[in-house]
């Protein structure tokens, strides 16, 4: 099948770019494999576990004679990848019509551009999961099939998707593939390092300026060496722009046209790019040294070398384990923001579910069958009690509340209620943006300019607007 042009772009120019996104069933699975532990939180760092069997990945396939076979590719390792080879091996054993193949192939941008070599090739998967800031990209290969021109009606339950979620993947008008792991960042926070440094455990930073007060009184008294950590990474600085209303690109943030030039030295940006240095250069910000080093700053914190960190609500379920495991109470809140501007909410972060195009007609409808069932009321609230991202469908919530799950998992409520409180604006509804995944590598490499002193704020912004601008131009030109 012909792919457009952008695939070239992507496996020779955007492939060099580092990115790290973000990282109970009740029906049997065939017997043998590995051991996994789906984890439900019963009440705040009281954790039971529940072992299950799980499909060995290099396991022979034992494939039904007549099924029709899927292939399935994703980004999760550890445990994640686990789970959904439990819940995969469930499809299986409860659909013995479809065959579903699994199968990781390593970060999002790897397993993004393992698919467009695939359909390259004549061989792409049917269902392949991508992350938020591939959308446009996504949609430019041609090699992708939007998932409601091929679910209709009650089936595909539009509705049902929590607004904040709806929000992203609605492009035109349309959903172009199935919401699946859906996440935003939230403040962590250490209580009994509060406590010592004499402040109220039950009261952290909302502003950016509440956010310098408290950390002075943490490093100051001791009670840490330092106050906060978060990866350097261009999310958490796309989040705050959302955060403050400002859109990070223009023609509506890419949504009323295609994205032509990046916001990066707005008043916006200098305001997050400056609290974000006097932070670091006062010694309350602390990070690894690396870019988009995720366990670099849960080590940080868990430690407890520092009070707080920001880092993706996907990791609830972490940081409840963590927090049992070294002995300490955690606590959760909203993202700070400046308050010199009034809180807008958050970006919805993660990835979804994509089908490909030119599949035989019993291929194509076992694969919408398969993400259907793979993202339905249960396997949403499966997924979520299992892993922290949000239970992305009402029905989810509905069932969830009736469980008094929030109530009893209060690390789950903040981070479910800043989704919740978000307001529908083209600022949090995110940036399409073809070279979106570029232009988060100049912003990294802004910030980590301006924290090393090789910059001021307000010309490493300039410096990337130019380079973002032209990438994002480059990037339009090659699938004009």
């Amino acid at each position: 099948m012909p792919v457009k042009r952008v695939s070239f772009l992507l496996l020779s120019v955007f492939v060099v770019l580092a990115l790290v996104s973000a990282c109970g069933g009740s029906q049997p699975a065939p017997s043998g494999g590995e051991t996994v532990v789906e984890t439900v939180i019963v009440k705040e760092t009281v954790i039971v576990e529940k072992e299950v069997q799980v499909e060995a990945a290099a396991a022979e396939e034992n494939i039904p004679e007549g099924a029709t076979v899927i292939d399935f590719w994703h980004a999760f390792g550890g445990g994640r990848k686990l789970l959904i080879e439990r819940m995969v091996a469930d499809y299986n054993y409860t659909h013995p019509g479809t065959y579903v193949r699994v199968e990781n192939k390593g970060s999002y941008r790897d397993t993004l551009n393992a698919a467009i070599l695939a359909a390259q090739q004549g061989n792409a998967p049917h269902v392949v999961q991508i992350f938020e800031i591939g959308s446009q990209l996504a949609l430019d290969t041609g090699i992708f099939m939007p998932i409601e021109d091929l679910v209709i009606g009650p089936e595909f339950q539009a509705d049902d998707y929590i607004e904040g979620v709806a929000n992203y993947y609605k492009i035109d008008g349309k959903f172009n593939s199935m919401p699946w792991n859906s996440s935003n960042p939230i403040l962590y926070y250490n209580k009994d390092i509060f406590r010592a440094a004499g402040l109220d455990p039950e009261s952290p930073p909302e502003t950016f300026e509440e956010m310098l007060d408290v950390c002075d009184t943490i490093v100051s008294s001791g009670a840490a060496k330092n106050c906060i950590s978060w990866p350097l990474h261009g999310w958490f600085f796309e989040q705050w722009m959302a955060n403050m209303g400002a859109e990070l690109a223009n023609n509506a943030n890419g949504r009323e046209g295609r994205a032509t030039e990046a916001y990066l030295d707005g008043d916006a940006a200098k305001t997050i790019l400056n609290w974000w240095k006097e932070m670091y250069d006062k010694g309350y910000y602390a990070y690894s040294g690396k870019l988009e080093d995720w366990d670099g700053a849960d080590a940080i914190f868990v430690s407890g070398q520092a009070a707080m960190e920001i880092t993706s609500t996907s990791d609830v379920v972490n940081r409840q384990n963590d927090a049992a495991e070294n002995g300490f109470e955690l606590g959760t809140s909203y993202l700070p923001y400046p308050a010199s501007s009034e809180r807008e909410g958050v970006i919805v972060g993660g990835a979804s579910m994509w089908l490909t195009k030119d599949h035989a007609d019993e291929e194509l409808q076992a694969a919408k069958d398969f993400v259907i069932w793979f993202t339905n009321t249960e396997n949403a609230i499966r997924w979520h009690k299992a892993t922290g991202y949000f239970p992305i469908r009402k029905s989810s919530v509905d069932a969830l509340e009736v469980q008094n799950w929030f109530e009893l998992n209060p690390a789950y409520q903040a981070a479910f209620d800043q989704l919740l409180e978000t307001k529908p604006t083209r600022a949090t509804q995110g940036a399409l943006i073809g070279a979106f995944p570029e232009v988060r590598t100049i912003i990294e490499q802004a910030v980590e300019k301006v924290l090393a002193g090789e910059a001021s704020v307000d010309d490493a912004l300039s410096a990337a607007k130019v380079e973002a601008d032209k990438a994002i131009v480059d990037y339009n030109k090659s699938v004009e």
